[in-house]
């Protein structure tokens, strides 16, 4: 998650930022798995109907595509494969950039577990299905049982259902970039039909021009759009799947999370649209807007749902259409290759993630997010092993015999059953025996006056804390709106502030918060807070000096307290109540002691203060 982004929901959304995340749990999720299942049992009624022999001469469709002298001839079915699915190949590329440069996977502590789990993940299955597939010949075809489909996976849980599933989501997403990362290596380096040099340096040269779009100062959409195809010929000229040639583009285009200045500037034109609506204001705000989000977050926010809702069922379409005839299914079950990939996918994704992951814990090198324990591990490990989309992706590149490639897609197919009802049977147990407790949803340390930074009246019926971050460009703004709420509100309400410095994004914002203890110490906690938010960019500790002077400071003492183990102490203890709540983004709200979900401009938080405040309902039995 973007450092400076609002707090998701503890319960019901996501923390990660990649494409699937930006689908709504539960609702999002099920519609994009319930439509690919739908498309896939299209394609196997298709190839098994009176008119099964339509299915491979539809997708053998003829395609040329030329101009002048040059024709690129091609089918139907390499037009789905090869071109269409770079557009998934590309948003996966998105995905892995962001988490890498500001997602999970920037900090150790969290994605040490998952990482690893993921790597077990891929050399486990790998290793079951070549020592069961040997005898086929096609022991080469491990890659078809490395990868997770994210998209059944994601749904399978929302069918399921388990209670307070976030964090497991969570950790699943980070492994499932770390799955695709390695697909696509295995695909790169192992199912190419033979490195040309020529192809590959023009390739390069490319993939230079691409890294070089970002300081083009107009059109960069289309240049990346132009040089993204002519990449795409180059590297299936040298001889590598031109699909990476989506990736390789995602991986070149910049991400960088939503800058303070950028933010004003958008809500400067915003307030002069409203106090004059012209043409021109409009068209500067809709500039600033797109330019304050970095082009990776457009891409995925844009071309997600097409992935999800088009894409993803379009290849499900042209690839899940195995023979399922006597014959057929009599020599899947007699075949090796086809055992090799259930058990690589269902027992060897188990595994390797819940094995890798004990492990870990055990060892003490890493450790799992709050209220997330073995059998929530247990459930998604067993999701794992639904292998759809890469895993069919590759069958077609590893195997080149067309009925051996129906046994393997029997494989794939009775794999993501298998996996399903496994996940579905271990989180059925698991939450019976062992009930689950939410995370963060109520503030772990209530309100203490003697203890607590706060604004108004300790005994106001209206309460309202923040976790924020002095570094953080949204804990700026959201300042105006905690004024718009007290001057509403009056004495009736009570705002407290609490740390949590974000220090892997906002290297000051720790000495940012003990200078603004060593201001309480002398009673300026609020004259420091706003005078630091007012210039984030000037944190040092020389600027918070000067600070301290400007607002009338004993600069002798500021300095003493503000290196004083007192208030390093009380910043901690409020980031340890965070990392007991699993809270990390800013500005993240508690309203009458349980956590706000949505937005917090003014007006929704005042909504919500009148509603924390009036009595709660229990249902009838």
């Amino acid at each position: 998650m973007s450092a400076a982004a609002p707090a998701p929901a503890p319960d019901t959304t996501t923390t990660s930022r990649s494409w699937h995340a930006r689908l709504r749990f539960g609702t999002g999720d099920r519609a994009a798995a319930a439509l690919l299942l739908v498309f896939t049992i299209l394609a196997i009624l298709w190839a098994n109907s009176p008119w099964g022999d339509t299915y491979e001469q539809f997708w053998e469709t003829p395609v040329e595509i030329g101009v002048g002298d040059l024709v690129l001839s091609t089918t139907l079915h390499h037009v789905v494969n090869d071109a269409v699915m770079t557009l998934f190949f590309f948003v996966v590329g998105l995905e892995v950039k962001r988490e890498f440069t500001l997602g999970e996977l920037t900090e150790r502590a969290r994605a040490v577990v998952p990482v690893i789990a993921a790597v077990a993940g891929l050399i486990v299955p790998a290793l079951i299905f070549v020592a069961i597939a040997w005898p086929s010949g096609e022991a080469h075809a491990w890659g078809v049982v490395i990868s997770t489909d994210t998209a059944f996976l994601l749904g399978a849980l929302a069918i399921i259902g388990p209670k307070f599933p976030a964090r497991l989501r969570a950790f699943l997403l980070t492994l499932a970039v770390v799955d695709d990362i390695g697909a696509l290596l295995a695909i790169a380096m192992f199912y190419n039909t033979g490195i040309q040099v020529v192809p590959l340096v023009v390739a390069a040269v490319l993939m230079i021009v691409i890294a070089l779009i970002r300081f083009l100062p107009a059109w960069r959409g289309l240049a990346y759009a132009v040089f993204g195809i002519a990449l795409w010929f180059a590297i299936a000229a040298a001889g590598v799947h031109p699909t990476l040639a989506g990736v390789a583009v995602a991986l070149l285009i910049p991400v960088f999370p939503p800058r303070r200045t950028d933010v004003e500037r958008s809500a400067e034109l915003s307030q002069a649209f409203r106090e004059s609506p012209n043409a021109a204001y409009a068209a500067a705000l809709t500039r600033s807007l797109r330019d304050s989000l970095s082009i990776n977050d457009r891409l995925q926010a844009a071309w997600g749902p097409y992935i999800s809702f088009l894409v993803l069922p379009l290849f499900a379409l042209a690839n899940a259409g195995v023979h399922l005839d006597a014959e057929t299914l009599g020599a899947a079950l007699a075949s090796p290759l086809t055992w090799g990939i259930v058990a690589g996918l269902v027992v060897g994704k188990f595994v390797g993630i819940a094995g890798s992951t004990l492990l870990i814990r055990m060892t003490g090198l890493g450790r799992l997010a709050p209220g997330l324990g073995m059998p929530r591990i247990a459930g998604g490990a067993a999701l794992s092993g639904i292998g759809f989309t890469i895993s069919l992706f590759i069958v077609t590149l590893a195997i080149a015999d067309p009925e051996t490639q129906d046994l393997a897609r029997v494989g794939v197919l009775a794999a993501s059953v298998i996996a399903f009802a496994l996940g579905w049977a271990i989180f059925t147990i698991a939450d019976r025996i062992t009930p689950p407790q939410a995370v963060g949803k109520v503030l772990a340390r209530p309100f203490d006056p003697s203890r607590d930074h706060f604004r108004g009246r300790p005994d106001a019926p209206h309460q309202i804390v923040e976790y924020g971050d002095f570094e953080c460009p949204f804990c700026s703004r959201a300042t105006g709106s905690i004024d718009a709420v007290i001057e509403h509100f009056g004495d009736d309400v009570c705002w407290v502030w609490r740390h949590l410095p974000l220090e892997a994004v906002h290297s000051h914002a720790k000495e940012a918060a003990l200078a603004y203890e060593a201001a309480a110490m002398q009673g300026r906690f609020l004259d420091m807070s706003h005078i630091m938010f007012a210039n984030q960019d000037a944190l040092t500790a020389d600027d918070l000096c000067r600070y301290a002077r400007e607002i009338g400071l004993d600069v002798d003492r500021f300095i003493e307290d503000f290196r004083s183990p007192r208030a390093l102490h009380r910043v901690e203890e409020d980031q340890v109540d965070a990392e007991m709540m699993d809270l990390h983004s800013t500005p993240t709200f508690f309203v009458g002691g349980r956590r706000h979900v949505g937005p917090w401009d003014s007006r929704t938080l005042i909504r919500a203060l009148e509603a924390s405040a009036q009595p709660r309902v229990e249902p009838s039995p």
